[in-house]
C-alpha cells in the first residue's frame, strides 16, 4: 500500500527527513553534476531532490502516483507537479533526458511495467536514478520512515529488474548509514556514519542508489496471430446421375 503524500511531506519536514534529503540529494547531484539543457522528471515523491536542478535544467517536472496523492510544487512559480498513473505517463516517447525515481518503485504493484514506461519516455542514452530501500538496511525494517514501506530490494534483485526492463546499470551506491531514529546524538553523528559507510563501501546502507542508462535497442515483440483450428474435412461423394430404365 502506498504511503500518503501528507506523511511524505511531514517526514521531509522533520530533522530525520532533512538528513535523508541532504545525504541522498548530495549523491544524486554528484551523479548529475551538470544538467544544463536537459529535461528532467521525478517520479514518486522526488521533489525534495529536484530543487537544485530547477535553475539549470530546461524543464523539471514532479509526477506523483495516483495512489499516493499530489502536492503543489514548487512553492514559488508555475506548478510543475501532477498526479499520474505510473504505467501510463502523460509524456511522448523519448522526451526526457533524466528520470529520478524516489518512493515509487518499492510501492509499485507492477514494477516491470513501471520501468518499461520510463524506458519509453527516456531519450536514447538518457539516464535513470532509482532510490530504493535496501533489504539489508535498518531503514527498511522500521515503518516510521517512508523507506520502511513497500518492497525493499537487494542489489541483485534491483540489477535483474533493471536489466529485464532494458536498462544498463552504470553506478551503484548506498546511503543513509545512520540508524533511522530521531535522537539528537544520532542526528549529530549522521555525517560521521555516512562518511565512514560511503568511504569504505560498507553494506547495510538504508537505500540503494542505482544509476542506469537506456539501452539503444529494444526487441519488438511480434504478436502471434491466433491459429484457427480448421476442422479436418473429408471429401464429399460426388452425386451420381441415375440411369433411366427403358
Amino acid at each position: 500500500m502506498a504511503i500518503d503524500v501528507t506523511d511524505l511531506r511531514a517526514f521531509y519536514a522533520s530533522p530525520l527527513g532533512r538528513v535523508a534529503s541532504r545525504f541522498v540529494g548530495r549523491m544524486v547531484r554528484e551523479r548529475w553534476a551538470n544538467c544544463a539543457g536537459f529535461s528532467m522528471v521525478g517520479i514518486g515523491y522526488a521533489t525534495p531532490y529536484l530543487n537544485p536542478f530547477r535553475d539549470e535544467a530546461v524543464r523539471v517536472l514532479g509526477f506523483m502516483p495516483a495512489e499516493q496523492g499530489v502536492v503543489n510544487w514548487p512553492e514559488d512559480g508555475p506548478a510543475a507537479s501532477a498526479l499520474v498513473e505510473t504505467t501510463m505517463l502523460p509524456l511522448p516517447d523519448s522526451c526526457m533526458d533524466r528520470v529520478l525515481v524516489v518512493h515509487a518503485l518499492e510501492m509499485s504493484d507492477r514494477p516491470h511495467d513501471f520501468l518499461t514506461e520510463i524506458w519509453r519516455v527516456l531519450t536514447p542514452g538518457g539516464r535513470l536514478i532509482v532510490v530504493a530501500p535496501n533489504r539489508q538496511g535498518l531503514w527498511a525494517r522500521f515503518d516510521r520512515t517512508p523507506f520502511g514501506h513497500g518492497k525493499p530490494y537487494s542489489k541483485s534483485q534491483l540489477r535483474e529488474l533493471l536489466r529485464e526492463s532494458l536498462f544498463s546499470p552504470l553506478n551503484w551506491a548506498e546511503s543513509l548509514y545512520v540508524p533511522p531514529f530521531e535522537r539528537g546524538f544520532l542526528l549529530r553523528s549522521a555525517p560521521a556514519f555516512e562518511r565512514i559507510g560511503v568511504r569504505f563501501g560498507l553494506p547495510g546502507g538504508g537505500v540503494h542508489l542505482l544509476e542506469a542508462t537506456k539501452q539503444l535497442y529494444r526487441p519488438i515483440g511480434i504478436r502471434r496471430a491466433a491459429r484457427r483450428v480448421v476442422p479436418q474435412l473429408e471429401p464429399a461423394l460426388a452425386p451420381t446421375i441415375g440411369r433411366t430404365v427403358d
